[in-house]
């Protein structure tokens, strides 16, 4: 099994999709009305399906944001920023990630984290050319103030706890799930040493970011996630679709 979708409900497939093509090197595949774009790889896609409009991004909902893995988030900022999108400036956030943030059309949040660590990274991590080369849809970012669910939930169905992550300066936490069979580096499940490690896995997680007894609001445009292998569709510990995909 693997996460094989995340579904968005967006006012403009189309046009959504040719942005996800043109500006972060995604390919497209449509399906009637709907748009699957996504890398070539066994990371998810993202389904992007008509009749929304009007998102608006909050830090009290469950769906947050996509992270797309890099090897060199310098490159893939600029060329974005020399395309004409906005993009923050590329920062070392704790010791999380390497990463910078962008909207796409339509504001739906989109993290580009590094491989490596700011000072980690290799002299010539990528083609200047082709910033988006070796890119894949690293993470599905969903927030939960209740992680216990979540977990039952996600090992119900088969998935592997790989990372927790804590954020105390900032008041939550970080937890990675996903359908894999891979050992991180280091047994202790809070490690540093496995971010990187993880940042490299060309499949997809489930982040939680995790505050404690916080209620989010569900957020109509996200449609859940479809998991290959999945024979019935099911609903998560939020009550948001899971899909077979």
């Amino acid at each position: 099994m693997r996460i094989a979708a995340l579904c968005l409900r967006v006012a403009d497939p189309v046009k959504l999709a040719e942005f996800y093509q043109n500006a972060l090197g995604m390919t497209v595949k449509a399906e009637g009305a709907n748009r699957r774009v996504g890398y070539t790889g066994q990371d998810a896609d993202l389904l992007l399906i008509p009749g929304g409009g009007g998102y608006n991004h909050d830090r009290g909902q469950r769906y947050w944001k996509i992270g797309i893995m890099v090897p060199d988030v310098d490159l893939a900022q600029a060329q974005l920023r020399d395309q004409g999108f906005q993009v923050g400036s590329p920062h070392q956030f704790l010791d999380i990630g390497y990463m910078c943030h962008l909207s796409d059309p339509e504001g739906f949040s989109i993290e580009l984290l590094q491989h490596d660590f700011k000072d980690n990274r290799l002299q010539v991590a990528a083609d200047p050319s082709a910033p988006f080369e070796k890119a894949c849809i690293g993470q599905v970012t969903l927030r939960t103030g209740d992680i216990g669910a979540e977990d039952a939930f996600c090992r119900e169905m088969g998935m592997r706890l790989l990372s927790i992550q804590d954020v105390e300066p900032y008041g939550f936490d970080l937890h990675f799930y996903a359908f894999s069979s891979d050992n991180p580096p280091e047994p202790d499940i809070w490690s540093v040493k496995n971010r990187e490690w993880l940042w490299k896995r060309p499949y997809t997680t489930i982040e939680f970011q995790h505050i404690p007894g916080v209620q989010f609001s569900n957020v109509p445009d996200y449609l859940g996630i479809e998991v290959a292998g999945l024979m019935q569709p099911t609903k998560d510990a939020f009550g948001d679709p899971v899909l077979p995909g």
